[in-house]
């Protein structure tokens, strides 16, 4: 591996970016290592095929995004890592193009995908276009795919409950929506939620700083007290 930042795609779906906030935050906080989160944003890549969201099929893109170099990992939107990120990267075996969690159903191995990509050449957007069976790795031959223990994709609702989930696939909606808001480690996703859609008070953050000024006692923001003057604001 190189000294580089990580790199992790995410599926993007716009219709519900509080899960994109949530995983992104749960990545970096997590995190030993620097890395580089991309979402895939169907409208900025060259793919016009979806399906039940708008990442069904632009997952298959990284290989492509990478310039068919180095490593690279995919995720669904709807998970949360609570593990160190890099364990997933440290698995990395060069004899195979891609590695997926096997111990799930087939038609979730390619909902975390570690992508060796200068082996998936295949997968330009012209093949990704018009495949079939592309979630079932058919692109690659059963010896190329490599294995990643099940505690880095989680099904919850479909695996057995267990508490050392180390990347917790919510696969049939993340607790946000009342209707799985008592899903298995839906408290868990709801403190990393808090925390990574909040912030300190202003006073904590600003208080301190060449941009705060005293008035009556408080600290409050310059512009409440002081106004640009007439060059300034020109």
């Amino acid at each position: 591996m190189s000294n580089s930042p990580l790199r992790i795609m995410i599926g993007y779906d716009c219709r519900q970016p509080i899960s994109l906030n949530v995983l992104q935050y749960s990545i970096y906080t997590n995190s030993s290592k620097p890395v580089a989160i991309t979402p895939l944003v169907l409208d900025q890549l060259p793919l016009e095929r979806q399906g039940l969201t708008p990442f069904t099929y632009s997952r298959f893109l990284v290989p492509y995004l990478c310039n068919y170099e180095g490593w690279a990992l995919f995720l669904d939107l709807d998970m949360l890592a609570v593990c160190d990120i890099a364990e997933i990267f440290a698995l990395a075996d060069d004899r195979y193009s891609v590695m997926v969690s096997k111990n799930v159903k087939q038609f979730e191995w390619s909902s975390l995908m570690l992508f060796n990509c200068a082996k998936c050449k295949v997968l330009t957007p012209k093949y990704i276009e018009k495949a079939d069976r592309l979630h079932c790795i058919d692109w690659a031959k059963p010896e190329e795919i490599g294995g990643i223990p099940g505690k880095y994709n989680h099904l919850v609702g479909y695996d057995a409950p267990r508490e050392d989930a180390s990347l917790i696939h919510y696969t049939q909606g993340v607790p946000a929506f009342p209707e799985t808001k008592d899903s298995e480690h839906a408290k868990l996703w709801m403190e990393y939620h808090v925390k990574g859609n909040s912030a300190q008070p202003w006073t904590t953050l600003m208080g301190n700083s060449v941009h705060a000024k005293e008035l009556n006692g408080k600290r409050v923001p310059k512009y409440t007290v002081e106004q640009p003057n007439e060059k300034q604001a020109s």
